[in-house]
């Protein structure tokens, strides 16, 4: 029985003919096993795929044309069926019939359509005939005006949401009503599960039932009408819902099936915002059959790339497919569903054919049921990969061309770069000529081939493909460029970026967005925005954000970009108003200088440019007078003639296009002035408005007459008067700034001012715009001395402030652009400061501020000098702190007669730093100590004696707080201290410790030898105390027992034989780094021996260095020369004989000495040139130059603070002609000071100077240096010269 069925499963076929002969077997097999449970399994099926399966129907069917030729002609029709049918389109000639085939797994259904093509161009023989015209089509105009539209909605997932509007059709006729069409980003939207709409005459509507992210965007509404249509757009945004873990991620969106197949599915989606979770680790991809919904993971552990082949399918089934992502605190909530997708082999219906029988009758079968039986399949063909990623290849071939009427499959070969063919499909045979090749090795190349096989047999491999190489991950993209925040609305700004410079497979942008000063991001968007610009929506009106945006790929987010530069949200920019009161200032016959006032309404940004037109006084035309923009509210109208009359307009320009032109001017004559007097002053401005008073500043007139302007005059008068007073009719001012006063409170004004001359005062300008006298809240300027820093500040709050609002500070009303004295200006928001870093008494005026874009917000303050007097000693107080004492330096004796130098302050922190110095020269800070609780700071001096005669100071430091103390002990003071310490030292040693004294003595000769007698003198000792006597380490008994009392004990008297003198070695030389030492060692000495040194005459000098101690008598002579070569003797007389020792340095020690004399002539030494201490201003060159000599020509090496200079930028090191030494510091800052070190030397040896740099800012005080010279330090030989005399 099983072999009379088609094999199903072989053939990936369902047929009706197949199902006919299944339900033919089931009937008839009613008690077989096998066919009842085949027959529960199908009705199970049916229940679950009941909806779904349905074959092809056309719902709106072709309609035939009659078009001209070249135009254009669209043939449509709508077809539904499940799975989705497949239609092919078939065509016989230009001017025949076209046929649409719909086919699916459950049947076939065409539609056909004849198009007509009429040509333009009609012969004259033909006219006379009747040959039917088209007439051209005039369509009816339909003006549609919305009277109601939706704006942009903030939703959050699971909301429903509603775009509505109402609008007025004219004319409104039945049958032209217009389509209403929505689209969602430019995708045109139908009725769906998730988009419901609903149309009527004047309104449409559409409903989001169930929000989610996949449904933000910008939503846009179109009346189409045959005359145009009609739009409007508004932006739909979708917030995270709720998350079902805190912390987790919201769900991925975009879920879209690529490449489906008999038994596997591409499945992608987009990874969502994480403005404030974190990142995400990985996905989980579920997917569901359809008509259950039991919806199962289809992969094990989480995946981290946003792209994921779903095999084990079944064909002929469909499914849902959803992912959810994964961070470190949960799951988020799964993504929407996507569309069903069947498993079917798309290439199924390539192979049907179809019969025609004649009329409309067809007869649809597969090329497989015409092919010759028992016969070996054909060669597939054009193996290619139309996708790759990292660990899989998608290969896709032509069938093979025969399939000898039996059911085929394929075997897929793959070979790495060098290997065998190994085979992919193994287990598994490929029905469908498309096959996804998974679990590759990542940036590696691969070689594929494919077999067709049937039951008879396997056919030739395939041509091998080119080299495929599976993607290398490589990573997220790089963040994205600069963000800019432009203004769009009064609710929403346009930002834009550059993008990454490595996108790295980039499907979109995140944009997040914050309040200027708080670090709540949030998200802009929350699905991923395809291009570089983005308006925000949604937006506070007058608060300020910062913007930054992540770009995303497959992998995930990027880093974010550098936050934009804050943006507060405005109105949106409009041009600006027309100019007003263009006034002539002065004419030579050629040309005219005018004048006006800037616009009233700059409409959002400054009106940078000017535009002037002008006309002959009763011509219409009016003409361009420049061509570049004007940038100043002054210009020189040139080339006109002399005598004629000419009326001017002006148009002003922002960054929102070019405004209205200003009304025209009066009409001017072109006639040169000659009058004595000045032309009329221009450009009034207006500050310190208060109730009585206001201040009017203006510019000298352009025209000043036959002589030098000598003052000017202010009159005013209230608004609407013509009756003019003259502020300062007395006097004219000499500047250009004049305080009104006598004025009422709440009454409009209006000034202007006259120049005047030795002439006369001359043309009154033009009427200014009215001016309240009304002092506005809060324009009180302070003037302060900061507590700090010491600076004078002079500080003004704005009440009043704009985004284009700025602050001019000026002095004596002109303003400040020298800031050459370290006048620094800082505005922080509404407050602006003007800081005197250094002040003087230049610093006496009167000061003032203004700030532009307000109601005339301003003030000003005089500094006075007795004001000014008083602040400079405050802050030299506060930049020169002094700290308080309670007490100054003093002094306690401690014991072991130590002397505590002690101050106490009135307070300290733990940062304070001090140095203690005796007779100007510092102590050892050890022993200094201090306690921040009770403020005291002392210092132990250990040894104090007779040296110790002076002053001592303590000098504190403490943040920027200094303060110093001193204490004098000379004469009896010093002697009481000094008693008082020995006192206290001897006191301690007579009580705490064990004093001993050895006495050595000689008595009188006796037979050659001579008797010593040693006694030891001990103090504190105690009953226990044992004293033991010893020579050369072995004890001797002493006479008798210690006397504990007295402390006294003495040895037994012996003799012995002492030549003291005898002892004496012979001299010895050795060579040290100053010269030469001659040492003679003694084993005896005694208080009687003299020592003599003899070389013609010898004694201790600044050449010849006498000394030595106990054991060994030394003589140095110190830079030998040819003087000091000869003989060298030692006599050493004791009280009985005297004793000689000599050393040759002119015969046997003649080289010795030669060798000597010439490293000490040869080495190298500085001659001098160099100061001990230098100083400099920063940023000057700095120059240290000397001589230097030596043989061989000695190296000069130059340290800073031990560290050695080499040469840069900066440093220039140099030696010239082997005897001029140099170093070159290049612009010297403060980093350069310190002690420099130049070391010269050879072989020989060498010296070293030492040089102290002290560099100061300009405008500080010069320290004082008194140049000296500078101390030599002596540098040895590299290696030992001499040894015992010996080269």
């Amino acid at each position: 029985m099983m072999d009379a069925l088609p094999d199903h499963g072989s053939t990936g076929r369902l047929s009706l003919a197949w199902l006919s002969s299944l339900k033919w077997v089931l009937k008839k097999n009613v008690k077989c096993p096998f066919c009842l449970q085949v027959r529960k399994k199908m009705v199970e099926k049916y229940v679950r795929e009941e909806s779904m399966i349905r074959g092809p129907k056309f719902l709106t069917t072709l309609r035939s044309h009659t078009v001209w030729e070249h135009t254009p002609v669209n043939l449509y029709c709508t077809v539904e069926g499940y799975p989705t049918p497949f239609v092919k389109w078939c065509e016989t000639d230009d001017t025949a019939q076209y046929t649409a085939v719909a086919s699916n797994i459950h049947g076939q259904v065409s539609t056909q359509a004849s198009v007509i093509v009429k040509s333009k161009f009609v012969y004259p023989v033909l006219l006379s005939s009747a040959v039917p015209m088209l007439p051209e089509i005039k369509y009816t105009k339909i003006n549609i005006t919305f009277l109601e539209t939706f704006g942009s909605v903030f939703g959050t997932e699971g909301d429903t949401v509603t775009l509505a509007a109402t609008m007025n059709i004219s004319p409104n006729l039945a049958n032209l009503q217009p389509e209403a069409q929505w689209f969602r980003d430019d995708h045109r939207l139908s009725d769906s599960k998730w988009v419901k709409i609903e149309s009527g005459r004047g309104e449409t509507k559409l409903t989001l039932p169930h929000l989610n992210k996949d449904d933000e965007g910008v939503y846009t509404l179109r009346m189409v009408t045959k005359g145009g249509d009609a739009a409007h757009s508004a932006f739909v945004s979708c917030a995270d819902g709720p998350p079902p873990v805190p912390g987790s991620p919201g769900a991925p969106m975009d879920i879209k099936i690529h490449d489906a197949n008999r038994d596997y599915v591409i499945v992608s989606w987009k990874p969502p915002n994480t403005t404030t979770e974190g990142p995400i680790i990985g996905y989980f991809v579920d997917r569901c059959e359809t008509g259950t919904e039991n919806w199962v993971q289809c992969n094990d552990s989480p995946i981290k790339i946003c792209k994921y082949p779903v095999p084990g399918l079944f064909e002929g089934h469909s499914y849902y497919f959803r992912v959810r992502a994964i961070n470190s605190k949960g799951i988020s909530k799964p993504s929407r569903m996507s569309d069903p997708i069947a498993a079917l082999d798309p290439t199924e219906f390539e192979r049907l054919h179809a019969i025609k029988l004649g009329g409309k009758l067809d007869v649809v079968t597969y090329y497989d049921d015409v092919e010759d039986e028992k016969k070996v399949p054909g060669t597939p063909s054009k193996l290619h990969a139309p996708e790759t990623d990292r660990t899989y290849v998608v290969l896709s071939w032509k069938p093979a061309p025969y399939h000898g009427r039996a059911p085929v499959w394929y075997y897929i070969e793959k070979v790495a770069e060098t290997g065998a063919w190994q085979r992919v499909n193994t287990q598994v045979p490929v029905r469908s000529p498309r096959y996804a090749v998974f679990d590759l090795a990542e940036g590696k190349q691969y070689l594929f081939r494919v077999l067709a096989a049937n039951m008879y047999g396997s056919s030739e491999a395939s041509e091998p493909t080119e080299p495929i190489q599976t993607q290398e991950l490589r990573g997220v993209p790089s963040a994205p460029g600069q963000v800019v925040a432009t203004r769009q609305t009064d609710t929403s700004l346009v930002i834009q970026w550059a993008e990454p410079k490595e996108p790295n497979n980039l499907i979109g942008y995140y944009i997040d967005v914050c309040v200027k000063g708080s670090k709540d991001w949030d998200s802009a968007n929350h699905k991923p925005h395809k291009s570089n610009k983005f308006v925000v929506q949604g937006l506070t009106t007058g608060e300020t954000y910062v913007f930054r945006v992540q770009a995303i790929n497959e992998l995930g987010l990027s880093d974010e970009s550098q936050e934009s530069s804050p943006l507060s949200v405005k109105a949106a920019l409009t041009i600006p108003s027309a100019p007003y009161d263009i006034a002539l200032l002065a004419c030579d016959g050629e040309s005219m200088v005018l004048n006006w006032k800037r616009p009233v309404h700059s409409g959002g940004s400054p009106v940078a440019e000017y535009y002037i037109n002008k006309r002959r006084h009763g011509e219409h035309t009016w003409r361009e007078v420049n061509i570049p923009p004007i940038k100043e509210r002054l210009f020189k109208v040139e080339h006109l003639s002399a005598g004629a009359v000419y009326e001017f307009m002006v148009y002003g320009g922002s960054l929102a296009g070019l405004g209205a032109p200003s009304a025209p001017s009066k009409a001017f004559h072109c006639d040169a002035w000659t009058m004595p007097e000045p032309g009329p002053a221009y450009d009034m401005t207006f500050c310190e408005i208060r109730d009585d008073s206001v201040v009017v500043e203006w510019k000298a007139p352009i025209y000043t007459g036959a002589s030098p302007i000598t003052g000017y005059f202010v009159d005013f008068a209230k608004k609407g008067s013509d009756e003019w007073h003259c502020s300062n009719e007395s006097h004219a001012v000499s500047h250009r700034y004049h305080k009104v006063t006598g004025l009422e409170a709440g009454v409009s004004y209006v000034f202007r001012v006259r120049a005047a001359n030795s002439e006369g005062a001359g043309k009154p300008s033009l009427a200014s715009n009215p001016v309240v006298a009304k002092a506005v809240e809060g324009t009180e300027m302070t003037c302060t001395v900061d507590k700090e820093s010491g600076d004078i500040i002079l500080s003004f709050e704005s009440c009043q402030i704009t985004e284009s609002s700025h602050f001019v500070w000026k002095k004596f009303y002109k303003e400040i652009t020298d800031f050459s004295k370290e006048i620094v200006i800082k505005t922080e928001g509404s407050t602006s400061k003007l800081i005197f870093k250094h002040p003087d008494q230049g610093d006496v005026g009167c000061f003032s501020v203004s700030v532009t874009n307000t109601d005339g917000v301003s003030a000003s303050h005089e500094i006075h000098a007795e004001e000014l007097e008083k602040m400079l000693a405050k802050s030299y107080g506060i930049r020169h702190p002094v700290i308080p004492l309670k007490t100054q330096l003093a002094y306690k004796i401690l014991e072991r007669g130590r002397m505590c130098f002690w101050l106490q302050a009135e307070h300290i922190s733990s940062a304070v730093t001090y140095k203690f110095f005796a007779n100007n020269k510092e102590l050892s800070p050890n022993h200094a100590s201090h306690n921040v609780g009770t403020g005291i700071i002392e210092f132990v001096l250990d040894h104090f004696t007779e040296d110790s005669e002076g002053t001592f100071t303590v000098q504190i430091e403490d943040g920027k707080a200094r303060g110093q103390s001193s204490l004098v002990l000379i004469g009896d003071d010093f002697k009481a201290a000094l008693a008082d310490a020995e006192h206290q030292r001897s006191e301690y040693i007579r009580v705490k410790e064990v004093q001993s004294c050895l006495f050595v003595w000689a008595g009188p000769p006796l037979c050659g030898s001579r008797v010593y007698c040693f006694i030891m003198q001990v103090d504190n000792l105690k009953k226990e105390t044992a004293l033991h006597w010893f020579k050369d380490d072995v004890e001797i008994t002493p006479e008798g027992p210690a006397n504990l009392a007295s402390g006294a004990c003495k040895t037994h008297g012996f003799y012995f034989f002492l030549s003291p003198g005898s002892s004496a070695a012979e001299l010895a030389i050795h060579c040290t780094a100053t010269g030469i030492q001659l040492h003679c060692h003694m084993k005896y000495y005694t208080e009687e021996m003299k020592i003599h040194w003899l070389h013609a005459k010898l004694s201790h000098s600044e050449k010849v260095h006498i000394g030595g101690t106990p054991a060994m008598a030394i003589m140095e002579i110190l830079e030998p020369t040819e003087k000091d070569k000869g003989l060298y003797h030692i006599q050493i007389i004791d009280t009985e004989n005297t004793y000689s020792r000599t050393i040759d340095l002119s015969g046997d020690g003649k080289q010795f000495c030669d060798y000597m004399i010439s490293t000490f002539l040869d080495r190298g030494k500085v001659l001098g040139g160099l100061p001990d201490v230098v100083t400099i201003m920063e940023k000057k060159t700095l120059s240290l130059t000397c001589t230097v000599c030596g043989d061989p020509k000695p190296q000069v090496t130059w340290f800073k603070n031990g560290a050695e200079v080499y040469p840069d930028d900066q440093y220039l090191v140099s030696l010239e002609s082997g005897k001029f030494a140099s170093l070159t510091i290049k612009g010297v800052t403060l980093e350069n000071s310190g002690r420099y070190t130049m070391t010269v030397q050879n072989k020989y040896g060498g010296e070293s100077v030492d040089i102290v740099v002290s560099i100061y800012k300009h405008g500080d005080t010069i320290p004082q240096a008194k140049p000296t010279v500078t101390p030599k330090s002596i540098i040895p030989p590299k290696r030992a010269l001499v040894k015992n005399g010996q080269l």
